[in-house]
């Protein structure tokens, strides 16, 4: 009777320390979460503010509300010069352009991985992995030897034929999109949404005769809504804020994207930062609005990408 008493007794106070635990960790979870939230969102807060308060006010107290409170730096975005409207059309064109052949590129080649066969096949596919490992920096300059001069200058001479190597896209909007049209990640996204597809309503297709390419536009591409979707606003951010291959590969003022002409107002020995966060937030309005109408997609894709069948 004594060791069955003290038997109930550890269950018992086991059984405590568990819900007191319960009851804590929801409100634990709740402050952690807080936390993370204004961490997150204290840069776009301060970019607002700053963005509301004169250039000469820009470092004056109070720092956390905008006080004085103008529109200027706004006006300044828009009139300084008049290639803020060029600037905006060239980073929709760049951005739409590349995200809507990302999206049908990543697809097709995640659909093969994940139900063809072909030679080379997991070899491709573990150097597509390897390929995610790489920096970006890293492809700068052969992506810009291949987009601009070539590889081998005057182009590959295989007897009377001259094979260019290079696409002589320089300064040319063309050059920003080509690069990007497929991407590493899309396709490892894309091939483990396509592994978890049943291969039910291909077989039923193709007793029904459907090819591979009517299966796949007419069956695959439809049900895979909610990971193009995810994929596509991936690719339209990445696309919309990219400044680095911009700079390397555009030189001309007209044919520069967004983030690439808010460089206008550094100058060498100075740098109008309420203006540029004013600017900024230009860059970053569509990219919200954008979240914030299809986070339900999102969040639906990055629960089902990683399953896979058996």
């Amino acid at each position: 009777m004594a060791a069955l008493s003290a038997s109930i007794s550890g269950r018992t106070w086991r059984t405590r320390i568990l819900e007191s635990w319960v009851s804590l960790n929801k409100p634990f979870y709740y402050v952690i979460l807080i936390v993370w939230a204004i961490i997150c969102l204290s840069p776009l807060y301060f970019t607002l503010v700053f963005s509301f308060k004169p250039v000469s006010n820009a470092y004056s107290p109070p720092l956390w509300w905008p006080v004085p409170f103008t529109l200027q730096n706004y006006q300044t975005v828009l009139q300084s010069t008049a290639l803020f409207p060029v600037w905006v059309v060239n980073s929709l064109v760049v951005s739409i352009a590349t995200t809507l052949l990302r999206v049908l590129f990543c697809a097709m080649a995640g659909y093969a991985f994940a139900r063809l066969e072909f030679p080379f096949k997991s070899f491709l596919f573990i150097a597509l992995l390897v390929s995610m490992m790489m920096p970006g920096v890293v492809m700068l300059i052969p992506r810009f030897l291949i987009v601009g001069p070539g590889l081998i200058r005057g182009g590959l001479q295989l007897g009377p034929l001259n094979l260019p190597t290079g696409f002589h896209l320089l300064d040319n909007l063309g050059g920003v999109i080509l690069p990007f049209v497929a991407e590493a990640f899309g396709v490892f996204m894309m091939t483990q949404f396509y592994k978890s597809f049943p291969k039910e309503l291909e077989e039923a297709a193709i007793m029904d005769g459907a090819g591979r390419l009517g299966i796949f536009f007419r069956i695959v591409l439809p049900i895979s809504q909610t990971q193009l979707i995810t994929l596509a606003l991936l690719a339209f951010q990445g696309e919309w804020n990219r400044f680095m291959e911009p700079l390397v590969l555009l030189r001309s003022p007209e044919h520069f994207t967004l983030p690439l002409g808010l460089q206008w107002f550094h100058g060498e020995y100075y740098t109008l930062v309420t203006v540029v966060l004013a600017g900024s937030l230009f860059n970053t309005l569509p990219i919200l609005i954008l979240f914030f109408l299809f986070q339900r997609y999102f969040i639906q894709s990055i629960a089902t990408t990683g399953s896979k069948e058996g």
